[in-house]
């Protein structure tokens, strides 16, 4: 399979990766059978995380007896201080069987406060130097939702790499924070290809990130056909047909009342509703197991039934969305969901 620079990394990488969360949802062995599978697609790229539960694990049984050098590994830690931040680089370490990492990212920047305390004093940056200094990780990095701090981050330049949500529906970071990427020669992952299982159109999804040079997709994969379909897309000329760009344009419009981009400037809200957890439910289900979805969520979307349609969110979302209403439409869908477990 073809491969790419991924920025200033100098990384040759295929132009795909491997999204590692779905693999979750299935028995190690399936689990295992489906990673190889990809690798022996040609795909040299995989991208998790340490919060991912057995996925890292998984991955790391898989790639078991793979010369390390052929292979390109990307997983995050969500810890803001620097302790438990290389608590957690160890145990990726440990759980993938490898002795570094290539690409290490912050999980999730996604507020000022946060940001704050990963840079400050014993933050998790401390730790993320130390780890670059003594090997365990090649290249810094961070992902978000956040494409106003996102941009702020990557002037700073402190990260060599990035990941943020990008798909044909959420597009924002086509205007500044892929070009900016370019600039500076930055890796650009793009999070959510298929908008976190809600795009099924393999195709126009992979089509329409193929139009950008300089990033790299890593769907999540649950099913080696689903690789393979993408890989044959993605060996396809580049470009729409006229129908193609029309389907497009009307699922941007049909989804665009709906589709929450988790920027969270709806928050905060007065009755404590994590309103983004609530909006992207569908998403979460359809990548975790089933009884770590009910963990995650149950409390958030019990607390969403306590909405007094103040409005408030709605004067602070930038995409205009009706929240009120689709907080109602979620908590229908996961009672129904709830009621299929039973």
């Amino acid at each position: 399979m073809e491969k790419v620079r991924f920025g200033r990394t100098e990384l040759m990488v295929t132009k795909v990766a491997f999204g590692g969360i779905p693999i979750q949802r299935l028995t190690t062995e399936q689990a295992v059978k489906v990673v190889r599978g990809v690798l022996d697609l040609g795909v040299n790229f995989i991208d998790t995380a340490n919060g991912y539960t057995t996925s890292e694990e998984r991955i790391g049984m898989a790639i078991k007896g793979v010369n390390r050098d052929s292979i390109v590994i990307a997983t995050k830690s969500g810890a803001k201080d620097k302790k438990t931040f290389l608590e957690n680089l160890d145990l990726s370490l440990k759980r993938l069987g490898v002795d570094y990492i290539d690409i290490y990212q912050h999980h999730g920047i996604s507020s000022e406060e946060s940001y704050a305390q990963i840079m400050g004093e014993e933050g998790a940056f401390e730790g993320m130097m130390e780890a670059v200094q003594s090997g365990k990780v090649r290249f810094p990095a961070f992902s978000s939702h956040s494409i106003p701090l996102s941009l702020k981050i990557m002037k700073e330049n402190h990260f060599d790499v990035i990941q943020l949500p990008f798909n044909y529906v959420d597009d924002t970071a086509a205007e500044e924070a892929i070009p900016l990427a370019k600039q500076l020669d930055m890796g650009f992952i793009a999070m959510k290809p298929f908008g976190g299982g809600l795009l099924s159109n393999a195709r126009l999804s992979m089509k329409y990130l193929s139009q950008f040079d300089n990033i790299v997709p890593d769907p999540g994969i649950e099913k080696l056909s689903e690789m393979q379909e993408i890989v044959s897309i993605l060996s396809e000329p580049v470009g729409f047909t006229v129908e193609e760009a029309a389907a497009i344009e009307r699922e941007k419009l049909e989804l665009g009342d709906s589709w929450c981009h988790r920027c969270d400037y709806c928050q905060p809200c007065p009755q404590s509703i994590g309103i983004s957890g609530v909006l992207t439910v569908e998403s979460m289900i359809k990548r975790v197991p089933p009884d770590r979805a009910v963990s995650m969520s149950s409390e958030n979307m019990d607390k969403a039934r306590s909405c007094i349609e103040c409005g408030v969110c709605m004067t602070r979302c930038p995409y205009n969305l009706n929240i009120p209403k689709l907080l109602k439409e979620r908590v229908s869908f996961w009672d129904k969901y709830i009621a299929e477990l039973s």
